[in-house]
């Protein structure tokens, strides 16, 4: 299965996010990632709907938004309206995550379930057949450019288990640290979708890019 990256623009310039993006949409990307923050689920406030809207206007790639808020359900038809294709939120943020998770797939886009670095996988069992992709965090969420928490990687290639035991097609995604150092690595632990920032928008986008994408395919 083909590997895909989503540039996250957590660590792109937000003074011209419009070019930043065409940008990395030329260099190779496969999608936008797109980190909503609020401030009290994490330590940080980023974008809403009018940015994804805007994003959605100029670059063909899937947008991947990922709700990190307190009770995301009460704004996944803002994110769709506004051009979500995949549409992510915290098992930790939802009272009830199988009532959210069928409202995202209702509203015709693609449901993903994150999980922080020490949430167990048991969270989200129930839900595991009805959603699209599991995220795992692989940082504390809340800021870019934090370092890789290699203990996750158990836990990486036990959702990997999970989904292939049940026979799912469910996409397995990470996000954060993902450098072109651990990318290999996380390949081989069954990551389908690598979110990268700062490795993504710092110097040369499509030779970062080539660079975190060519160990995904070594054995």
């Amino acid at each position: 299965m083909k590997k895909l990256l989503s540039a996250s623009i957590l660590s792109a310039n937000f003074g011209r996010i419009a070019e930043e993006v065409k940008a990395v949409e030329a260099a190779g990307a496969d999608w936008i990632h797109v980190d909503v923050m609020d401030g009290h689920f994490v330590p940080n406030i980023t974008v809403g709907p009018d940015v994804v809207k805007a994003l959605s206007e100029v670059t063909s790639l899937p947008l991947d938004v990922h709700l990190m808020i307190e009770k995301p359900g009460r704004y996944l038809e803002d994110f769709v309206e506004a051009g979500a294709r995949w549409l992510g939120v915290h098992a930790e943020a939802c009272v009830h995550l199988h009532r959210v998770i069928q409202r995202i797939k209702e509203l015709g886009v693609k449901a993903t379930v994150a999980l922080n670095p020490a949430t167990p996988l048991c969270m989200i069992d129930l839900v595991l057949p009805d959603v699209d992709m599991v995220l795992l965090m692989t940082v504390n969420p809340g800021f870019g450019g934090q370092a890789f928490i290699p203990n996750v990687l158990p836990k990486i290639r036990q959702c990997r288990r999970l989904i292939d035991e049940a026979g799912l097609s469910t996409l397995l995604q990470v996000d954060g640290g993902v450098n072109p150092e651990n990318t290999g690595e996380l390949a081989e632990a069954g990551v389908d979708v690598f979110v990268a920032g700062s490795a993504v928008f710092r110097g040369d986008y499509a030779q970062n890019i080539r660079n975190l994408k060519a160990p995904m395919y070594q054995k």
